[in-house]
């Protein structure tokens, strides 16, 4: 098992104009490790938190998933961010994990009532792990952060990725969670959030973190557009497990529908 390097990219986004957004972080790629593993983007990257679910929906295999692809390709990396994806009468919100071999995804299972994204987009069932370059990765998106048993390490990953558009307003609960779920499942995390403000009025003050498996903070972006590379040491995450196995003492659970 290697290191694993994530670049975070933070940055505002234009409403519902994906061309712009896709130009924005083609742009700022420019900065990022050239060896990097994995390029993560925040949630809804390419339109923002909108709930114009069928105004904004793509058809799978559409335009930002070939440009993910092409991407990831040229730079031998996977690249990551969800979008909203149409798939027959159904609206996903679809985070995309695409290698230069493969775009695999994992559809939000936790939709945030409180904006209504229930009533705009279907709820995904699946509970997903990616293997990549010897880590096994489970990603999640935004309001998936509040429920811990969904998230819980069943001995089965090495690092929580979060795509989010998280408001500034509730940006205590953010930071905190993210610590949280690195120190209850010793593993590593990282949450990437926007900045700026959006059509409905919300403002956001990023706060993307990256955080290692005993809950120390390697990356805290605050409110600046960014991008910023992080290596996590695989070395350092199977010390850490096997001087404290905290995870045999777990309780058994099944996840239910």
């Amino acid at each position: 098992m290697q290191d694993l390097t994530v670049t975070l990219i933070q940055c505002e986004l234009a409403w519902e104009q994906p061309a712009d957004n896709r130009r924005q972080f083609e742009d700022m790629l420019a900065d990022a490790d050239s060896n990097t593993d994995i390029v993560e983007l925040p949630e809804m990257f390419t339109t923002g938190f909108s709930m114009n679910a069928l105004g904004n929906a793509e058809k799978p295999g559409g335009d930002t998933e070939q440009w993910m692809a092409d991407i990831a390709g040229s730079r031998n990396c996977a690249v990551t961010g969800s979008i909203a994806v149409r798939e027959g009468d159904a609206v996903f919100n679809r985070l995309l994990f695409a290698t230069p071999d493969d775009v695999h995804h994992y559809d939000k299972r936790h939709l945030f009532r409180m904006a209504g994204e229930h009533k705009r987009y279907s709820a995904g069932q699946e509970r997903i792990i990616l293997e990549w370059r010897d880590w096994r990765i489970k990603p999640e998106i935004c309001y998936d952060l509040r429920f811990p048993v969904f998230s819980r390490n069943r001995e089965d990953y090495d690092a929580l990725i979060y795509v989010a558009n998280w408001p500034a307003r509730r940006a205590a609960h953010w930071r905190a969670l993210l610590i949280a779920r690195a120190i209850e499942n010793q593993a590593c995390v990282v949450g990437v959030n926007r900045i700026g403000a959006d059509a409905n009025g919300l403002t956001y003050s990023g706060d993307s973190l990256a955080i290692d498996s005993r809950g120390e903070l390697l990356a805290d972006l605050q409110d600046r557009a960014e991008v910023r590379d992080v290596t996590f040491s695989a070395s350092a995450l199977m010390e850490y497990r096997n001087e404290f196995p905290c995870h045999m003492d777990a309780d058994d659970f099944t996840l239910g529908e």
